[in-house]
């Protein structure tokens, strides 16, 4: 069974799961959202849901899927020692940013006088 990183790391997967934020889906509404083939979208969706990332609900002949947040949750526990490394850099930027003198329009280069 792959890792919860190695199912992540699938653009299409990460999408499904982006698109799974706003509720439960049916299949051939991810697939129309994406523009994949349906095929395609059930076969990420064995995947994550064998990582524990989704659940499917069975309705009559429809299975909805739902996002599961636990393997979510453990994958940002395993970066929040590594969060310091952005964090601070974006502390420089703002400080930096700041520093900078602020330009109207007519500061700009290009802009007429």
């Amino acid at each position: 069974m792959a890792s919860t990183f190695e199912v992540v790391a699938q653009p299409a997967r990460r999408a499904i799961l982006d698109r799974l934020r706003a509720g439960e889906q049916l299949v051939g509404d991810l697939a129309e959202a994406l523009g994949l083939a349906q095929a395609s979208v059930s076969k990420h969706l064995r995947v994550l849901r064998e990582a524990g990332l989704v659940q499917a609900r069975i309705d009559g002949p429809r299975r909805w899927y739902t996002l599961r947040s636990q393997p979510l949750v453990e994958l940002d526990e395993w970066l929040a020692p590594y969060r310091w490394m952005w964090e601070s850099r974006l502390d420089d930027l703002g400080a930096h940013l700041d520093a900078m003198p602020d330009l109207t329009h007519s500061d700009e280069p290009g802009a007429g006088s």
